[in-house]
């Protein structure tokens, strides 16, 4: 590695030109700041209060199906409204759009006890079934054009119920994060003839020094560019633009690296581990997405411990992100993390 790297230094995303600062002298510096407290994790496989939890009545009246796989219901208070207006105003620099869309819940499983790491491949398999159906459900609807599927997970990252689930936003608008990449993608594609992360993970096998673990089908590692502590991206081998391009074998292998990315996850300071995750598929009825590659990202908030988070706050707010630690530390510490869980061991 460069002398480059041991210093303060700028990385840029290829994805969204955008650029992050990483200092990973700071890593040096004493931590008097706050602390975040650890949620209890007791092993309750159905909590009465839960309004996620099979048979419970949710806060608008409907009873849960008494569901054994996955089960996925119109958010009852959702962010986008179906059927909403789609009127255009503006006024000078004033300028404001209708967005009308859909919002879906996924619960994971049954059992309120488990997450992601939990589950097994066969379980985590269910759900990359079930985003797969919805995905396509969703993008057969007229004037939908962006289909985000995500999950918030923990207390740390907001998430209001513990019970394992997700969410599915389809809009009829494309969104800035979406817009960037459909740009930078689309014009490497039209100049070299191939994706953009096509070229990267190429780029990343020969180093080595940011992968975390791969398959057959997909590798997880920490991008070069990467803004959270220990984010993690899990790009597929081959390139297609939307989850339901994947056959069965690929889907299988999706189902598999998610487990083993989550496991590590949670073994690296032994808790829950907390993170955003979000799924990038090619918007549909937008011109321009030829070069889009498939990716899934984690964006971890912890940094020195369980309890020791990164805040995005004052010079990330007003000038560009910063990381402490470099891409290659977080790469190297969760690539020696178990592949079983840690709960699991001291059974």
């Amino acid at each position: 590695m460069s002398q480059l790297f041991e210093e303060p230094h700028r990385r840029k995303n290829p994805l969204t030109n955008e650029w992050v600062l990483v200092s990973p002298q700071r890593m040096k510096r004493p931590w008097q700041g706050r602390t975040e407290t650890i949620a209890a994790q007791g092993p309750v496989a159905y909590d009465s209060t839960c309004y996620l939890c099979p048979r419970n009545t949710r806060n608008n009246g409907e009873i849960n199906p008494d569901y054994s796989g996955t089960f996925i219901f119109d958010n009852d208070f959702p962010a986008l409204l179906n059927g909403g207006s789609e009127e255009h105003w503006s006024d000078g620099l004033l300028e404001a759009t209708g967005n009308p869309g859909i919002c879906r819940v996924i619960c994971f499983s049954p059992d309120h006890s488990k997450t992601l790491a939990d589950m097994s491949v066969n379980e985590i398999r269910k759900i990359v079934t079930a985003w797969m159906t919805e995905y396509k459900q969703l993008a057969a609807i007229p004037g939908i054009r962006n289909i985000q599927i995500f999950e918030n997970k923990g207390e740390m990252l907001g998430c209001s119920n513990p019970h394992p689930h997700g969410q599915i936003w389809a809009e009829s608008s494309v969104p800035v994060e979406i817009e960037k990449r459909i740009f930078t993608q689309a014009h490497y594609y039209k100049e070299k003839g191939r994706s953009m992360l096509s070229d990267y993970l190429h780029t990343e096998w020969e180093k080595e020094d940011r992968i975390i673990t791969r398959n057959e089908h997909f590798t997880a590692l920490v991008p070069f560019w990467a803004v959270w502590p220990y984010e993690v991206m899990i790009i597929p081998h081959r390139h297609f633009a939307r989850i339901t391009d994947m056959d069965e074998a690929e889907g299988d292998a999706f189902a598999s690296i998610l487990q083993e990315t989550t496991v590590r996850f949670d073994n690296l300071f032994q808790t829950s581990f907390p993170y955003s995750a979000g799924m990038m598929n090619a918007p549909v009825r937008t011109a321009g997405t030829d070069g889009w590659h498939f990716h899934f990202s984690f964006y971890p908030p912890l940094l020195r411990s369980a309890t020791v988070r990164k805040f995005m706050v004052g010079y990330e707010m007003f000038a560009n992100p910063q990381r402490d630690i470099t891409a290659e530390y977080a790469a190297q510490v969760l690539r020696e993390q178990s592949t079983v869980h840690f709960k699991t061991k001291s059974v």
